[in-house]
């Protein structure tokens, strides 16, 4: 057998193999897809959340590009006790009203539970190390940032996160992601856009402020960019930007 070098491991590793689990939770199976490297080993984990539309083509590309630098990567059905299994949402009016229907249904709790319940699947896989960390994209980065709060997640990357600074998502009294941030104690990366209509400069500066206030570990991003500017379909995509994300994200999650 001839020995490989680090090129030749390096290429191997960008070749990913793909399958579905149906994970139990305390509110049912959860579809979730798990993109990781084909060749044998254990590697860090990343758990991707998704859009409302759940996942997408542009989601599936994501997760690929990810696990194909070396992570398992789980993608979710966010909205799994809403929706038949395998259902994903077009990028039209009445796919944006039912996922918006669906966010705005959902406790936040039922979240917390489908976060555990990835997390406890991780620990029992053989491919996956102890390092899990989430990231995420609109409704997709507000679950991750509040992923953050189970004491198990290392790290969180929350892109263009939603619905943070105006506490809309169903939760008990005082359960809201933002009241809830002082008890996160892992690194954060936020990066939000500067013409993104969901989150308004005075809801950036309350986040900010926030997580300031309660002394989190973060670092804050502004860019030039429209809300979902990392999806690769459709008017706003910034394909520049998106790399650069992709590797600030790559580089965060292999922080030692």
């Amino acid at each position: 057998m001839t020995d490989l070098n680090l090129p030749d491991l390096l290429r191997i590793n960008m070749i990913i193999q793909y399958h579905i689990n149906d994970i139990q939770t305390e509110t049912g199976l959860m579809r979730t897809s798990v993109f990781r490297p084909s060749k044998e080993g254990k590697y860090p984990t990343i758990i991707f959340y998704s859009e409302i539309f759940q996942q997408t083509s542009p989601i599936t590309r994501s997760a690929q590009i990810l696990a194909s630098h070396g992570f398992v990567v789980l993608v979710p059905e966010i909205f799994h006790e809403l929706n038949p299994q395998g259902n994903v949402l077009a990028y039209d009016d009445a796919g944006k009203d039912k996922g918006n229907a669906d966010k705005l249904t959902k406790p936040l709790e039922h979240h917390d539970s489908d976060t555990q319940a990835m997390v406890t699947f991780i620990q029992q896989q053989t491919y996956c190390t102890d390092k899990v960390s989430v990231m995420g994209v609109c409704i997709g980065g507000h679950l991750a940032f509040r992923a953050a709060l189970n004491q198990q997640v290392t790290a969180a990357f929350c892109l263009y996160p939603t619905d943070i600074h105006s506490n809309t998502l169903p939760c008990t009294l005082g359960n809201d992601t933002l009241t809830r941030s002082i008890d996160i104690r892992c690194p954060m990366v936020l990066v939000f856009g500067k013409q993104d209509p969901h989150v308004s400069a005075k809801g950036r500066t309350l986040i900010h402020q926030t997580l300031s206030q309660n002394k989190c570990d973060f670092s804050w991003h502004e860019v030039n960019a429209q809300h979902a500017f990392m999806r690769d379909e459709g008017d706003r995509y910034d394909a520049a930007l998106a790399i650069q994300m992709y590797k600030m994200a790559i580089d965060f999650f292999t922080i030692p």
